[in-house]
């Protein structure tokens, strides 16, 4: 009788340990993670100007006091382009330039531009400077249309996601996802990004509050964030399983009574 007992309890005991080994805890949820040696204020991120390549498409906007031949620049594929379809990437790319496989941007009268390595704010000077002989007090807008981001893995709603924004950080991304789900591993998100015609690999932790100052807090069109479970999702257990516990307990004490 005593053996069943010490065997009954040793059972007991090895299954609060598993259940316990399954679950994931407060702290496994937690983002940027604070302690005493924590600073309460970081450096902002720098965040680097996209460079074109090509393939990029552009959505471009003339304006200027004469807006008749303001106009003539403004039409593509036989459609006028409006400021609303800068708010729709979708919307924008049926009415955007596109860069050729050389770096060159066609444009009607003004020609041929190379913009290949050349960051938006560049751009746009230059196409002011070539319609200042032709337009009277020319604005040009220049947007980038293919601004896109893919997050995968262990969030609620992975997918390939538009941006508008010239900045976007790491947590907005995960944001437009749903947030993580409950067995989300925090400290390993892995980035993968195309720097300089090269495939990167770079590991996050969203948990450390430095991750403010990092060079790669801002994410870059084009960019995927892959986001690995947790080892303790085999066991399928979000939660202390209080119930479980309980039930086995009931059934532990019934056994033993049964067996005394």
């Amino acid at each position: 009788m005593r053996y069943i007992k010490i065997n009954i309890s040793i059972l007991f005991a090895g299954i609060i340990l598993i259940l316990y080994s399954g679950c994931v805890t407060q702290r496994d949820m937690e983002y940027m993670r604070k302690n005493d040696q924590t600073p309460k204020s970081f450096k902002e991120a720098e965040a680097f100007d996209y460079r074109l390549k090509p393939n990029d498409e552009l959505f471009i906007q003339f304006k200027s006091l004469d807006d008749p031949s303001a106009n003539v620049f403004s039409i593509v594929n036989g459609q006028q382009s409006s400021s609303s379809t800068t708010l729709d990437p979708y919307a924008a790319s049926l009415l955007s330039y596109a860069i050729d496989k050389d770096g060159y941007l066609q444009l009607p009268i003004i020609g041929n531009i190379m913009v290949k390595d050349k960051t938006l704010s560049e751009v746009r000077l230059i196409l002011t400077d070539s319609l200042s002989h032709i337009l009277s007090q020319p604005i040009v807008t220049v947007k980038l249309v293919n601004r896109y981001i893919s997050i995968l893995g262990e969030v609620k709603q992975p997918g390939h996601f538009p941006f508008a924004q010239d900045k976007l950080s790491v947590y907005d991304a995960i944001g437009l996802a749903g947030d993580m789900t409950t067995f989300a591993n925090r400290k390993e998100v892995t980035l993968a990004r195309n720097e300089k015609g090269k495939n990167i690999l770079v590991q996050l932790d969203l948990t450390d509050p430095n991750i403010l100052a990092s060079e790669y807090y801002f994410l870059r069109p084009n960019d995927m964030l892959y986001v690995k479970p947790l080892k303790k999702r085999i066991w399928g257990m979000p939660e202390f399983p209080f119930a479980i516990i309980l039930s086995t307990l009931s059934v532990t004490l019934l056994f033993y009574s049964v067996v005394k």
